[in-house]
């Protein structure tokens, strides 16, 4: 029998160490942003686990700090 050895390394409660992004360039002067995910560092500093909810087309992801939320509605 395989022994079960997947722990958890950040509780779901604590929020992400960064957002991931996907930048997608429309024309010259144009760019949207779509959040993909989250990054969360380990408690050993030693490590990160990013959680994608999609995954880019063009397969860049772009890592951000967080922003307090009236600095994200500037």
């Amino acid at each position: 029998m395989a022994k079960n050895t997947k722990t958890q390394t950040q509780p779901a409660t604590n929020a992400p160490s960064f957002i991931a992004w996907s930048i997608i360039t429309k024309g010259e002067n144009k760019a949207f942003w779509q959040k993909v995910g989250a990054c969360w560092s380990h408690k050993d500093a030693q490590g990160m686990t990013l959680q994608l909810d999609v995954m880019p087309l063009d397969g860049r992801i772009v890592l951000r700090k967080p922003q307090p939320p009236e600095q994200a509605e500037a």
